[in-house]
């Protein structure tokens, strides 16, 4: 394909004679002074906002077990862990649990589908995932997914493979047909760190049909790159896909599906290598000026507007993706993690950018929003850099993302101290969830592992998380509200 930009009716001019419509119409979320520090104002009431009237379900209370800290009235259960629950073959669960969907299941069960982010030979991991025969794309590979049938608020939970041999499976993300998109956040060649089969892919893995699942096959057309999250479009049928990389930093892609095409169950795998168009978006301030960096972003509620330029050769067959743009022609961002597909748009995270390594100010993470009907991306969330990251309340780092049925969002942290979940409202204030308390560290030096896979029941009733190592899924309930 050329490497031509592709203007559509916002062009830059456009966008900067729309400039004043598109920013009244987008509200912004909380104020700088709030955001700015955050989250040192996880218990402080915005600007306008009445003392006492705190968002979220107050403070954390310490686990006597040593897992997860909730305020009063939550509660969690252990649904698989790593090397001590079996799957219904008998295997062990498999190590580091990451992205995760969630579907209605059968007689009011949940299914997940969970993915295990191991990177590289399975001898390096004491619990890849199983080679289950018929789901297996490389034999050396040792990540995948599993799928977990959660029955009677988790007192039954069976797992079983969904995909085997496949590669650093991050995040993804549901269709609205029912599956799971699973995303390799590896590009690795086959001959490559002992792979048979190259890998960067997303492949399609279906909760309810085994079936569905056997001979797995690369959704080519998706292109091939470090990719992390992936949602879909339900109106116009286009696919969402951030990229975690760096060296250059990586890159938000749309896929745009061939004339007459049709989304459904299995129907992405019938496609030619080759299908559709795979684009990497660019975008402009209100004044018309290109945007390297999403890191340039500092005032929230900035708006840009968003083109998309070809990308010249998706399956990256001599060089990778992000390095087949020159300056100048595309937008970047460092670690660009979860994405949750709603309100009509995409919302999406860009973990954080210090020192050198984006060209903008230095953040802790960022939020933003894209609204396709105008082509616009908002900023909605930024967090300040932390001098102290095990500061009490203090996130930093954020990574998979769910839009909460009681308002806002949830997010899942992956920073540098302890580890949270937590919530923003729709006015931009933080509140803290859930602490992770599994030191994998010393008394002396602590560590905390990622959450991940922060998603909630058909029915809302209950958030599902991981605690990647050792590898914890659990089930957690209270008494949600809405957070105004």
């Amino acid at each position: 394909m050329s490497t031509t930009e592709v203007h559509t009716d916002l062009s830059r001019r456009g966008f900067v004679q729309a400039g004043a419509v598109a920013g009244a119409g987008v509200a912004l979320a909380g104020s700088t002074a709030v955001l700015g520090s955050a989250p040192g104002a996880l218990a402080t009431p915005a600007a306008g906002h009445r003392e006492g009237r705190h968002p979220g379900y107050g403070p954390l209370l310490p686990d006597p077990d040593g897992i997860l800290s909730l305020p009063a009235g939550f509660s969690y259960r252990v649904l698989t862990r790593a090397g001590r629950t079996r799957l219904a073959g008998g295997e062990a669960t498999p190590d580091r649990h990451d992205g995760t969907g969630v579907f209605a299941g059968p007689r009011g069960a949940d299914l997940l589908v969970v993915n295990h982010e191991l990177k590289g030979a399975r001898s390096r991991w004491a619990h890849p995932v199983p080679l289950s025969p018929g789901l297996v794309y490389d034999p050396a590979a040792s990540g995948g997914c599993t799928v977990v049938e959660v029955a009677d608020g988790g007192a039954h939970v069976t797992e079983w493979v969904g995909i085997a041999g496949t590669s650093t499976n991050c995040a993804g993300g549901t269709t609205p047909w029912g599956t799971w998109l699973t995303c390799e956040e590896n590009s690795d060649r086959a001959g490559e760190n002992g792979m048979t089969r190259d890998h960067g892919y997303v492949f399609e893995v279906d909760p309810f049909d085994h079936e569905a699942n056997l001979d797995p096959r690369p959704l080519k057309a998706l292109g091939r790159f470090d990719h992390e999250a992936v949602v879909v479009d339900p109106t116009h049928g286009h696919l969402y896909l951030t990229e975690d990389a760096t060296g250059p930093n990586g890159l938000l892609c749309r896929w745009t599906p061939p004339p007459g095409f049709r989304h459904g169950r299995g129907r992405l795998r019938t496609l030619p290598d080759d299908a559709g168009r795979l684009q990497a978006f660019r975008c402009f301030d209100s004044r018309g000026r290109f945007v390297d960096d999403l890191s340039r972003a500092v005032r929230i509620g900035t708006v840009y507007g968003v083109d998309w330029a070809d990308v010249p050769d998706r399956d990256a067959r001599r060089t990778p993706v992000r390095k087949q743009f020159a300056d100048g022609r595309i937008t970047r961002a460092r670690k660009l993690e979860g994405m949750w597909w709603a309100d009509g748009g995409a919302y999406f995270v860009a973990s954080y950018a210090r020192g050198d390594d984006s060209p903008g100010v230095p953040h802790d993470g960022q939020v933003w929003f894209y609204e396709p009907r105008r082509r616009t991306l908002t900023l909605r969330l930024r967090f300040g850099v932390a001098p102290e990251p095990f500061a009490a309340g203090r996130p930093d780092g954020p990574d998979n993302i769910t839009v909460s049925p009681y308002g806002g969002l949830i997010i899942a942290e992956d920073g540098r101290g302890h580890q949270h979940l937590f919530g923003a409202t729709e006015d931009g204030r933080t509140y803290p969830l859930a602490r992770n308390e599994v030191n994998i560290g010393t008394a002396a030096e602590p560590e905390f592992s990622e959450f991940a896979g922060v998603v909630f029941s058909p029915d809302g009733g209950t958030l599902y998380a991981s605690i990647q190592d050792p590898g914890i899924l659990l089930a957690i309930t209270g008494p949600w509200r809405r957070q105004r």
